[in-house]
């Protein structure tokens, strides 16, 4: 066959199975993707003298009887460096208690619905830590207007949680971003009971949202210990004393148990599975093949994690304590930022560190991080006092002596499972912190409605994505639903925002 023929038989083929899939030969071609990219950075680089205007905010006509609520009112026009108007909103510091000398205040930012969303519903966001603000969620990853990493300026989100419902984010504990008043927490129980204070004194202004059915939801590591104990506390303690039907939890890349589970065990595995991306040389990896065998890392899914449970999961150890030649997590990492400063353990896939408007990782030299701005404090009635910081790097820790709880998959997680409607754990592929192997470890090993684990394991390309085709795998079982979504980081809905919106629906 010369080579002319051979090409024209490739050919030949390529044009039969892209005939059999002519949607995806549209979405690939070249000039359709450039078409793509200058909407893109039409969208991006839209200034407040750009011709094309935008849409006006489609968002449901939704009004407070009770005067105090006027105070708290956000005049979406009037966001400092956002160019449309994002639609009314309220914003503010509100007690955890109704007692009259209560120093303790949480700041909270909520959204209507939007046209398609429902006004039955409530859907609470926070973000983990602990101490990590909860308006980083509203500005990267799921509220009505985004201004992500490398963006010059904020643009709208389509793909906003208010398309579903009213949206309500808290910073909380005491201690994190606005909130006032000096942190003194002790365990997850202190902060459920603060942030229950908190909802009743909020309820009794926007008394509208009585009643409604209400969606705990939230990321990162200690979200995975805030939901879980929250919910439980409201299940156990004060159904009766507040007024919102607790229907269900979203959590996405949580700490569930402990850090040999979601860290040591799998972090080799996943240094394998992006061998490409870590780059690091074959006597390295030849060494980390060592530790994972010398601890029990490196055969422990195989082994253990069946379908379904052949009994509870062993440590790979003597006990939840990691000893000093078995940190390989810890070790992946430092070699990992020799090779690539740029290393981002949040999501491994990105290969340079971009401009952030939060000032984490890096910010501008000369420009404030957007939410310690005395106009964007203005605007949204935050204390102009306050040294507004993503985490409190240098403020009092939210549990000043420390958290005594214990991870959630041990105490209260199957318990809020059980009395939930719906309950999600959502995990991104792409995360290095916590590791989605892990994730799946601990659903294996705690029990649900009186089984443990799954009982069928997850399937190959069975996440769906309206639209967009496999995109991870899932499992749905008595009443708990795990999703792990390719490509995505540790910011679930800032990475895959059209998944994170299918999977909340």
């Amino acid at each position: 066959m010369t080579r002319l023929t051979h090409t024209l038989a490739l050919v030949g083929l390529l044009c039969g199975v892209l005939s059999a899939w002519p949607v995806i030969a549209r979405i690939t071609s070249p000039n359709l993707l450039n078409v793509k990219r200058l909407e893109a950075v039409k969208l991006s680089s839209r200034g407040p003298n750009a011709e094309e205007a935008v849409a006006p905010p489609r968002v449901k006509n939704i009004t407070f009887a009770n005067p105090k609520a006027s105070q708290f009112f956000v005049d979406g026009t009037t966001i400092p460096e956002v160019n449309f108007d994002v639609g009314p909103s309220w914003a503010g510091l509100i007690p955890i208690s109704a007692a009259p000398d209560e120093s303790r205040k949480l700041f909270f930012w909520f959204f209507p619905p939007g046209l398609e969303g429902s006004l039955d519903d409530l859907i609470f966001w926070t973000n983990g830590g602990p101490g990590y603000s909860s308006l980083e969620g509203l500005l990267k990853e799921n509220g009505p207007f985004l201004w992500g990493p490398g963006q010059a300026r904020p643009t709208q989100n389509e793909y906003s949680w208010t398309n579903l419902s009213s949206v309500l984010y808290v910073e909380q504990p005491v201690g994190t971003g606005y909130s006032q008043g000096t942190p003194d927490a002790k365990n997850e129980n202190d902060v459920a009971a603060q942030l229950v204070g908190f909802l009743q004194q909020f309820l009794e202004i926007f008394s509208e949202l009585k009643g409604k059915k209400f969606y705990f939801s939230g990321e990162s590591q200690y979200a995975g210990m805030y939901i879980p104990y929250i919910a439980n506390f409201i299940f156990e303690n004060t159904r009766s004393t507040l007024d919102l039907d607790l229907q269900g939890l979203w959590m996405n890349d949580p700490v569930l148990s402990w850090d040999i589970v979601h860290r040591q065990i799998p972090a080799v595995d996943f240094v394998h599975k992006y061998e490409h991306v870590f780059a690091f040389n074959h006597t390295f990896l030849a060494q980390l093949d060592s530790v994972a065998t010398m601890c029990n890392y490196s055969d422990y899914m195989a082994k253990h994690v069946t379908y379904p449970p052949q009994g509870l999961l062993p440590l790979p150890g003597a006990s939840t304590d990691i000893d000093l030649a078995c940190e390989a997590w810890d070790v992946i990492i430092g070699a990992a930022q020799l090779i690539n400063p740029a290393f981002n353990i949040y999501h491994v896939l990105d290969t340079s560190v971009l401009w952030d408007v939060w000032g984490f990782p890096v910010s501008a030299q000369d420009t404030l991080v957007y939410y310690d701005r005395a106009d964007v404090k203005g605007v949204i009635h935050a204390p102009l006092t306050v040294d507004w910081e993503l985490s409190n790097f240098d403020g009092p820790d939210v549990f000043p002596d420390g958290d005594v709880s214990l991870p959630p998959a041990f105490t209260v997680l199957p318990n809020g499972i059980e009395k939930s409607k719906r309950s999600v754990i959502v995990h991104g592929l792409a995360d290095f912190i916590l590791i989605a192997k892990g994730t799946r470890i601990v659903l294996q090993n705690f029990q649900v409605a009186g089984m443990q684990g799954f009982r069928e394991p997850l399937l190959n390309d069975s996440f769906i994505v309206d639209g967009v085709g496999a995109l991870g795998k899932m499992q749905s079982e008595r009443g708990l639903t795990y999703v792990e979504i390719s490509l995505a980081g540790h910011q679930v809905p800032g990475y895959s925002p059209v998944a994170s919106l299918q999977v909340m629906k």
